[in-house]
């Protein structure tokens, strides 16, 4: 089931990943590594806080072992 809208105050994965910059598997990465939290929805289509997934953007990510390092010149 697609949801026309979220319900008020939530975003579906994409929406998240829109309003956050970056891509759907990064929201999925997210929620993955624990920097991010469902608040409903369903396995397939979870929704998060608008609140959460501000807080998740600006938050530290700390790097895995053996992650390349991302090169600023």
């Amino acid at each position: 089931m697609e949801y026309v809208q979220p319900p008020a105050g939530t975003l579906t994965t994409s929406l998240a990943a829109l309003a956050a910059g970056v891509e759907p598997a990064t929201i999925r990465d997210w929620v993955r590594r624990g920097i991010l939290t469902r608040c409903g929805g369903s396995p397939l289509r979870p929704l998060y806080r608008i609140e959460d997934v501000q807080a998740a953007r600006t938050a530290a990510k700390p790097t895995r072992r053996g992650q390349r390092s991302v090169q600023v010149a």
